[in-house]
C-alpha cells in the first residue's frame, strides 16, 4: 500500500508516464530515448514521483533500475489507468487511413517477420501512406504487459497461455514441410520417414535447449532424428541447408517465402506434427479504438490473401 495519502490534484499525469517507461526499459537511458526526453528531465521527473509517493520506487543495480516492492505493486493499476486514458482519447476521433500519420508498433518474431511484413507495408503504404509501422521484438513473458502498456499495438506469435485483458484471433493454420538443397543427394522428389531419420538435421529456434515440435512428435511415434546444428532464425537455417546436406523442418508458408530466392525444395514431411497455427494478439482496451481495428484488418486481410504470409 501507499505509505502517505496522495492527493490526486498533484499528480502530474507525466509523471506516471515516466514510472511505466523506466519499469518497461529497466533504465532511464532506455526510458528517456523512448519517450524522446532528455535524462535530466526524466530524473527530474523521477524526483518529482518519488517525494510524492514517499518511495524510491527503482533502486540501481549495476546498468538496471530495480523496481521496489512499492513500484512492482503499482505497475499493474498504472498501466491499466493509462491505457484507458490513452484508448478513450483515441476513440474521440474516427481514423482516416489516408489522412493519419499515426504509427503503430507490431510485435513480430524474426521468421515472421520475413514473411508478413513486405505484403502487409505494401498493402499500408497503398492505402495510408503517412502511417508509420514499427517491427519491434519482444520477450513472450512480457507480451501481456507490453499490448497491456501500449508500448505494443499488435503481435503476431503461436499459440500461447490466456492472459487476462488480451484478445487474439487465428490467422493461419498449416502444415509443416521439409526443405533441402537442389542436389541434395539422398532427397529425390519425396522423402520417406528412413531418409528423413538418416538425414542431418538444423534446428532453428530462439530456445538455447531443447527439442522442436517435430521432434515431440517423433517422440511418440518412438524416433529420434540427428539434430546436428542449431541457430537463431529460419532465414539462417535455410541459408545452411543451401549450402549443405542439412536439412531443415518449418512451416510449409514461410518455407515458401524464405527459399524462393534460394532454389532450396519444399518436400511433405514424412509423419504427421501438429498443424502450425499463428494467432494475432492485442489487448482489450483496444478492441474499439479505430485506427488499431484498421490495422487488425489489414494483417487479417494480408493473411487471407497472400499464400506466403
Amino acid at each position: 500500500m501507499v505509505p502517505t495519502m496522495v492527493n490526486i490534484s498533484r499528480v502530474d499525469l507525466n509523471l506516471l508516464v515516466v514510472f511505466e517507461a523506466i519499469y518497461a526499459q529497466g533504465s532511464i537511458t532506455r526510458a528517456s530515448e523512448t519517450l524522446h526526453l532528455t535524462q535530466p528531465a526524466l530524473s527530474h521527473a523521477l524526483a518529482r514521483l518519488r517525494e510524492l509517493i514517499a518511495d524510491p520506487l527503482f533502486v540501481r543495480s549495476g546498468n538496471r533500475m530495480v523496481p521496489t516492492a512499492l513500484a512492482e505493486e503499482i505497475i499493474a493499476p498504472v498501466r491499466r489507468a493509462l491505457t484507458e486514458i490513452d484508448s478513450t482519447l483515441r476513440q474521440l476521433h474516427t481514423f482516416d487511413p489516408a489522412r493519419s500519420a499515426r504509427e503503430f508498433r507490431i510485435g513480430f518474431r524474426h521468421v515472421v517477420e520475413t514473411a508478413t511484413l513486405p505484403s502487409l507495408a505494401a498493402r499500408v503504404r497503398a492505402c495510408a501512406p503517412e502511417v508509420k509501422i514499427s517491427s519491434v521484438p519482444y520477450e513472450r513473458d512480457n507480451l501481456h504487459g507490453e499490448l497491456a502498456s501500449g508500448a505494443l499495438d499488435l503481435a503476431v506469435d503461436v499459440l500461447m497461455a490466456p492472459a487476462e485483458g488480451v484478445r487474439h484471433e487465428l490467422l493461419l493454420s498449416g502444415r509443416m514441410v521439409v526443405v533441402a538443397r537442389q542436389g541434395h543427394p539422398r532427397v529425390q522428389g519425396t522423402i520417406d520417414l528412413a531418409t528423413y531419420l538418416g538425414l542431418d538435421h538444423v534446428l532453428a529456434t530462439s530456445r538455447r535447449f531443447g527439442p522442436g515440435v517435430e521432434d515431440l512428435a517423433l517422440h511418440r511415434l518412438g524416433h529420434q532424428r540427428r539434430v546436428k546444428l542449431r541457430c537463431q532464425h529460419f532465414s539462417t537455417a535455410c541459408e545452411i541447408v543451401a549450402r549443405t546436406d542439412l536439412v531443415l523442418t518449418m512451416h510449409e508458408r514461410h518455407a515458401q517465402a524464405l527459399n524462393a530466392p534460394l532454389a532450396n525444395r519444399i518436400l511433405s514431411l514424412p509423419f504427421d506434427a501438429p498443424m502450425h497455427e499463428l494467432y494475432l494478439y492485442w489487448h482489450a482496451t483496444a478492441d474499439k479504438d479505430p485506427g488499431n481495428q484498421w490495422l487488425r484488418e489489414q494483417v487479417v486481410t494480408v493473411y487471407a490473401t497472400d499464400p506466403q504470409a
